[in-house]
């Protein structure tokens, strides 16, 4: 079935339907909030970024969902899952407002950027519930259904609620004002998720509350013991260990480019402000259309190709795209850059999930993705640390790029190595099986 048939079908449930509206207004807050952060920290007019500030910005982005991530699903599955939806949005909600007092009166240096690591921290908790929560509204056999659609429509939803952040500055100007008024309307739509998930009842989300709560302190020491056994289980299943090192690789290479891109129409495509970011607006826009030719493409290729292959095909697509559209350093080419990447990191991404769920086993698979989860985000704030002190503030280094190309061709042909051998070893088996017969 095709994804909207997919969407149609499960949101014809009641319970799915309050639910994924809870999601969708939540990450399309999550958008506007994060545009609002990027306008003020990388392209206010009085400032022009260096990498080593885009590295420490993304690390507050990106390190909540490494770190706090992981122990999330302990209290997950400990608390009404409704009350965990409703007090996170609602303290998100506090928290946006409270950094756009901070922009607004200046006070923009540790206080606002602890107050917007503990929101993205206190996000990590929502959607975890959200996950969790999901089949309790959709029965078993539509669940796959509501697991493939479900994320695509929050991603798409914060692509929106970026998208209206970065207009928001245009009418409310590009200075603190400006930016406040954006983290304030995030704020507000933090709250409107709250309201949203009172639609559903204080039970209804699970789980059972009868567990003694201090079983909670166990399952804390549990969850970092299960980290290491997952990354073990890991270890001994090739294809899914190959699988999450090529992720960590692609997640390495598109964080230096999404770094690069950045100060490129910061410091050098515009003079930065709501023009820098209009700018970067548009390659993001451009790579979220690749992401979802990425997500509908995969399903297609791989009924007709081996994953192996695909994968190979993808990170080989990524190095041609780095150097004819990328190496120019053109405003004009960038986001036909981002496009593509955009397809080689979803595309990749859908595929690898699929062998790290075929070859790990079900006790292990929460474990293993927690890993997985940690290894996605840590390999992006790596390669912005790498880019802080390789790129220059210009945002032009054509020797990064070429390394970037050369990282995904050396990928690509382990990948087609590693799919030779498959045939091969497939070949042989059957040439067996027929000498036997």
């Amino acid at each position: 079935m095709s994804f909207f048939g997919d969407l149609r079908t499960v949101l014809r449930g009641d319970r799915f339907r309050r639910l994924f509206a809870t999601r969708v207004v939540s990450q399309f807050a999550d958008g506007m909030y994060q545009a609002g952060l990027a306008g003020y920290v990388f392209f206010s007019p009085e400032q022009h970024t260096t990498a080593a500030e885009v590295a420490a910005a993304f690390a507050v982005l990106l390190l909540p969902f490494s770190v706090v991530g992981p122990f999330a699903g302990v209290f997950i599955d400990r608390w009404s899952r409704r009350q965990v939806l409703l007090v996170s949005a609602l303290a998100k909600a506090a928290l946006g407002g409270g950094t756009a007092v901070l922009v607004a009166v200046g006070a923009d240096g540790a206080p606002f950027l602890l107050a917007a690591l503990v929101l993205l921290s206190v996000n990590r908790f929502l959607l975890a519930g959200l996950s969790a929560a999901l089949p309790h509204v959709v029965a078993r056999d539509r669940l796959m259904m509501a697991n493939a659609v479900t994320p695509t429509c929050g991603t798409a939803a914060s692509f929106l609620g970026a998208a209206a952040g970065a207009g928001l500055r245009i009418p409310a100007g590009d200075g603190p004002g400006g930016t406040a008024a954006v983290l304030a309307a995030a704020g507000v739509m933090f709250a409107v998720a709250g309201a949203v998930s009172l639609t559903l009842g204080r039970r209804e989300l699970g789980p059972d509350l009868e567990e003694e709560p201090t079983r909670v302190r166990a399952a804390l020491r549990g969850t970092v013991s299960g980290l290491v056994d997952g990354a073990r289980h890991i270890w001994g299943r090739l294809p899914a260990r190959d699988g999450l090192a090529t992720i960590a690789g692609h997640r390495f290479v598109f964080g230096i480019s999404t770094l690069m891109t950045l100060l490129l129409y910061n410091n050098t495509f515009t003079d930065g402000g709501v023009a820098g970011l209009a700018g970067f607006s548009v390659a993001l826009a451009a790579s979220a259309v690749g992401f979802l030719i990425g997500a509908v493409a995969t399903p297609w290729a791989t009924a007709r190709m081996a994953p192996s292959t695909w994968i190979a095909g993808l990170l080989a697509f990524g190095a041609v795209v780095l150097v004819v559209f990328g190496l120019p350093l053109s405003p004009a080419l960038f986001p036909v850059a981002a496009f593509g990447l955009g397809v080689v990191s979803q595309g990749v991404k859908v595929t690898v999930d699929t062998l790290v769920q075929r070859y790990v086993d079900d006790a292990y698979r929460g474990r293993v993705f927690s890993v997985y989860d940690m290894l996605f985000n840590a390999a992006f704030v790596a390669a912005a640390g790498f880019a802080a002190a390789t790129v220059p503030p210009s945002g032009e280094s054509v020797p990064v790029i070429l390394a970037m190309a050369a990282a995904y061709v050396a990928m690509a042909g382990a990948w087609t190595l590693r799919s030779a051998r498959s045939r091969k070893r497939s070949s042989t088996e059957a040439d067996k099986a027929h000498e036997v017969a």
